[in-house]
């Protein structure tokens, strides 16, 4: 082992002499262009380190360009984001008030048309029974309102006041089943009887040699002392004629009831038409408490 421990140290030495011998060579030995092998090899040698740092420097200080300028993106990204959600909601809110500023000037012009003492309301609740159809607007007595008085919108009837209270009323519609009005049809002038069925209408008591058509427009005839006459009520949808007589006459409303905002009240009644069995039919109809 001692052997073995020299001639390694022996080996070592050699290789360390030799070594020393050629870096003593290579700094006394020019190149071509007069510059020393050992300086040549050295510069060699840390101009591929310097390479390799400068490179790994660049793509770090690029890496960290990139990150930062992501950031700046993200955060960008997030502004930009909340801005166009601000602008939707405003868009919304201002979609509203133009909603609402149409349908006050559709109120206002059918009451310069109307030439009737009207006020307006709002609505403020509907009713939950799909049977038994009311809403709740916000006149009442205060406002010259009182049961049974007409309740109109530009598209056509909406029904009438059933139960007012000092700030606040109940309005039957239309559509409700213990809903009626004296109807006549605008094309043939054919009368009859409009019946809610709770969610549409049907036109009952039509004479059978009556002309009745799907199509026909149904406006209020104004012999149930309540519905000024020439409104409109709604649009005949189907016609079912049996021998001589109307079956089914199924009438769509004008009135879409489920978007309804703003209504008027017809203050005073209308002046009773001629009455006859119609007439009596149509006020026959219960309110709905």
């Amino acid at each position: 082992m001692a052997l073995l421990d020299i001639r390694q140290r022996t080996g070592y030495l050699f290789i360390g002499l030799t070594v020393g011998h050629i870096v003593l060579i290579s700094a006394q030995v020019n190149t071509e262009r007069g510059v020393p092998i050992l300086e040549a090899v050295t510069f060699g040698v840390f101009a591929e380190v310097q390479r390799a740092a400068s490179a790994a420097i660049g793509g770090m200080q690029a890496s960290w360009s990139d990150y930062v300028a992501l950031q700046q993106v993200r955060r960008e990204n997030e502004r930009l984001r909340t801005d166009v959600a601000q602008l939707q909601v405003r868009l919304q809110q201002e979609r509203g008030l133009a909603q609402r500023a149409r349908t006050l000037e559709s109120l206002l012009e059918l009451r310069s048309d109307a030439e009737l003492p009207t006020v307006a309301a709002a609505v403020i609740a509907g009713g939950a029974s799909p049977d038994f159809r009311t809403i709740t607007i916000d006149k009442g007595t205060a406002d010259g309102v009182r049961a049974d008085v007409a309740v109109i919108a530009p598209a056509g009837v909406v029904g009438r006041v059933i139960t007012p209270t000092a700030r606040a009323a109940k309005v039957q519609l239309l559509i409700d089943r213990n809903a009626a009005a004296g109807a006549l049809v605008e094309r043939s002038r054919a009368q009859g009887v409009a019946v809610g069925t709770g969610g549409a209408l049907r036109l009952d008591y039509v004479s059978g040699t009556a002309d009745v058509q799907a199509g026909d427009t149904v406006v209020t005839s104004g012999i149930d002392g309540i519905y000024p006459k020439g409104f409109v009520i709604g649009q005949i949808e189907s016609v079912e004629r049996g021998q001589g007589v109307f079956g089914a006459i199924a009438v769509r409303p004008a009135i879409d009831f489920s978007s309804l905002e703003a209504v008027l009240i017809v203050l005073a009644p209308p002046v009773p038409a001629e009455t006859g069995g119609i007439a009596a039919d149509a006020g026959e109809a219960p309110a709905t408490p």
